[in-house]
Order: structure tokens, then sequence, then C-alpha cells
């Protein structure tokens, strides 16, 4: 695996206009496998979470000059791909007329019917279990299932309190359990 930079020197060559675009580079090929996988997590489809990750790393472009480093550059690129991913949920929400319990089931029936599908693994049941959460809570769990970030950092990327966070995680994990007990 790739050695990089820390963030702080990388920002640091992002802002020096003869670095600018190296150090851009760096930071998306340092961040863009943990920002991919957690849209797909989020919209589920490849090609989508392609679409997504790359307005994600444009507003990033455009947007790092007014970069505060009031919370680590980490947080604030989770912040931007979250809203990117659901903006562009609500987009497939609006352009298809239906609800967000609608968009999960199709993102279900997606994920059953990938060649590689197998509903008697475990993880294919998380996953599945994982899109019949209302969005909030499938955006928690994602966040510190996958992601293991903190409540307090979830609380910055999310702009919620780290309570309603833990109560969401909390619920999230018994829908969870409750789906793959009884499939």
């Amino acid at each position: 695996m790739a050695s990089f930079p820390d963030d702080n020197e990388l920002l640091l060559l992002f802002r020096d206009p003869v670095t600018k675009e190296r150090g851009y580079t760096q930071l998306v090929k340092k961040y863009q496998e943990k920002i991919y996988w957690h849209i797909r997590r989020l919209v589920v489809d490849h090609d989508d979470a392609n679409d997504v990750m790359q307005n994600v790393f444009i507003k990033v472009w455009k947007g790092l000059d007014q970069f505060r480093e009031d919370a680590r550059f980490y947080t604030w690129l989770y912040r931007i791909a979250t809203n990117e991913s659901l903006s562009f949920l609500e987009k497939e929400k609006k352009k298809a007329s239906v609800s967000f319990e609608d968009i999960s089931l199709a993102l279900s029936e997606k994920l059953a019917a990938d060649k590689d599908f197998d509903l008697s693994k475990i993880e294919w049941k998380l996953q599945v279990a994982i899109q019949k959460l209302p969005e909030k809570q499938k955006l928690v769990f994602s966040l510190r299932y996958y992601e293991e970030m903190s409540y307090q950092e979830m609380s910055k990327v999310l702009d919620t309190t780290e309570g309603a966070l833990k109560a969401s995680y909390h619920h999230a994990v018994k829908k969870i359990e409750e789906f793959i007990l009884n499939s």
C-alpha cells in the first residue's frame, strides 16, 4: 500500500500554486478508495458510486482553498461525500416519484440481482439488512461499522448530537440483527 504524506503536508502542497495539482492528486489517491466504499454503501450501484465520487472530488477541488481546518480534512471530505450521496438518492427519489423505502427496496433488488449474490452468506444478509434501514440509520451504521468513525466525528460530519447518533446506531443494529436472525 502506498504511503502518503499526512493531510497537513498534502494541504500545503495543494495551497502552493507550483505543487497544487500534485497535492490534489495525492489527496485523491489517499482517500478515493475509502470514499468510494462509503458512497457505494449508500447508493449501492458501482456506476452511481463512481458518478457521485467524481462530484465529490470536483467539490473538493473547488472548495479546498476555503477549507478552514476547524475540522480534520477526513471529516470534511466525508461530509461532502455523505451530502453528495444523499443528494443523489434524493434526485433518484424525485425522478422516480417514490419514497425512500421504495428506493431502498429497489437497491435491495439490485443487490439480489448481482451475479455474486448468495443470500445464504452472512455478508449478503448484512447488505440486504442495511438497505432496508431508514436513511439516517443506514448512514450512521455505515459510518460507525465500516468507517469506524467515532460518534464525536460523526456528529461533525452529520451535524447531529452524539446522543441521537448513538440511538440511531443502536436501532440500526437491532433491526439488522432481527433481519439476519429471521431470514
